[in-house]
This record gives C-alpha cells, structure tokens and sequence, in this order.
C-alpha cells in the first residue's frame, strides 16, 4: 500500500506491515467527509485481508483536533446515511491489533472512532464531548453498545444525554484512554506497542481479538472459546517459542 489519499480528507500508508490511516482535514478539524468513506472503507477491507499486517493505526494532524467526527453540514442537510456508521463496524471488526493514536482533542462521532480500537492513546491537554442530545441527534445503536461496552452503562449515559465535556485526565480514568502521555512521547509510544504486537504471534493475537470482542458483546459461546484454546495447545508454534525462552 503507498501513500494515498482521498478528497484531500485522509492519507494512508503502509511500512513494515503497519497500516497507518492519517487523517489530513486540518483546517476543520479532520473531519470526516461523505466523499472519504469509500476510500477509508477500502483501505480498511485491504488491511483486515492482508495476513501480513501487523497492526493499524488511526491519527489526526496537527497538534489541536484528532477529529471533529462526521461532517454536521450532511446531518443538517438530512443526507445521512449508514455509510459512517458501516465504516466505523468494519474498522471495530478489523482483526488485527488497531491503535487510534488520539494527537488531540475528539468530538462526536470521532469519539465513537476511537473506541472502535483496541488502543487508544490520548495527549495532555485533549478533551472530548458527545453533542448528540445537544444537536437533537439520537445516536445510532452502534456507537451506543461501543459507549456501553467499553466504557459501562453509567459514563455512557453521563456523555449522552449531557454532553458534558470532558478533559485528559477524566478521559482516561474513565477509560475512554488506554493511556495518557505527553504530545512529544506519543508517537514513540505509539511504536511500543506495535512493537509488543511484532513480538507477538500474529494468529494468536487476532484469535484472542475475535473472542475478547465477542464475550464483550455477550455473542461467544464457550466452546468455540475451547476450541480455539486447544487448537492453540496443539501448534507446533507454541513449543518453538516456549523453547526459545528457555534459551
């Protein structure tokens, strides 16, 4: 994959077996436009059927908004329709490790984009707010149940029927933020832990992505949990790398 890009609102990249989607609308606060979704659903479908993929990454530019979510101009002209949110279920399906690599603050539908990811690093100084209620918009089921599962019933309702903002620190003691680091370490951070997954192997990761998302979703039947357990008992790879650590 080389550098693309799609109505100037993303470009994506591809290095040592790292997806990265970067998200260029600066200006407006890297918004996410009709005209980019295909482009992103592609780069998406591409990534999660390359077995060779190590890992994506989601990120803004600039140092002010990671991104303002969907553009409102579309809500206000009743020309919404499932397109963001069928983007938002196939990148939560990825089955690869994915890292949304917050470089500021995130509003609206953005909110709900990062927690489409398994990782979500976030900067001193970002904040978030949900103004769905505040817009007359009720959220799609979607985005709810990721509000639900990921950060429970309580702070979902809190962000939702408030649109309260909230800054770095109560982000992350809420679990919107995996981590909180500063704006210079975070791309260095962000190398970390795709250099943990590196270390990791790749078919076990995405086996235990799978199962971890569906017990949280409540639609993983325990035996399909100990057949995969097993399985993995069996490779040849599991007493390869049991051997090198004794080494």
């Amino acid at each position: 994959m080389t550098n693309t890009s799609t109505a100037q609102g993303f470009s994506c990249s591809r290095h040592e077996g790292v997806v990265t989607i970067q998200l260029t609308r600066v200006e407006q606060h890297n918004r996410v436009d009709p005209a980019d979704l295909a482009g992103l659903r592609e780069t998406i479908a591409s990534a999660a059927n390359d077995e060779t993929a190590i890992a994506l990454v989601v990120t803004g530019t600039g140092t002010a908004t990671f991104s303002s979510g969907y553009t409102l101009s579309e809500l206000a002209a009743g020309n919404l329709d499932d397109s963001f949110e069928s983007f938002l279920n196939e990148l939560e399906a990825c089955p690869m490790p994915t890292i949304c690599a917050l470089n500021g603050s995130v509003y609206g539908g953005a909110t709900d984009l990062a927690l489409c990811c398994d990782v979500r690093l976030g900067v001193e100084g970002t904040r978030m707010f949900m103004p769905a209620a505040r817009i007359g918009l009720h959220y799609y089921p979607d985005g709810m149940r990721r509000y639900v599962r990921e950060l429970g019933l309580a702070q979902a309702k809190r962000l939702f029927l408030t649109g309260m903002t909230l800054d770095a620190p109560e982000m992350l003691r809420i679990g919107f933020l995996t981590e909180l680091v500063q704006p210079a370490q975070l791309s260095a951070r962000t190398a970390q832990y795709i250099d943990a997954f590196r270390a990791c192997v790749p078919d076990t990761v995405r086996s235990m992505k799978r199962q971890l998302n569906a017990i949280a979703n409540n639609d993983s039947p325990l035996n399909a949990d100990r057949t995969a357990y097993e399985q993995s008992l069996r490779s040849p790879v599991i007493a390869e790398r049991i051997k090198q650590r004794r080494v």
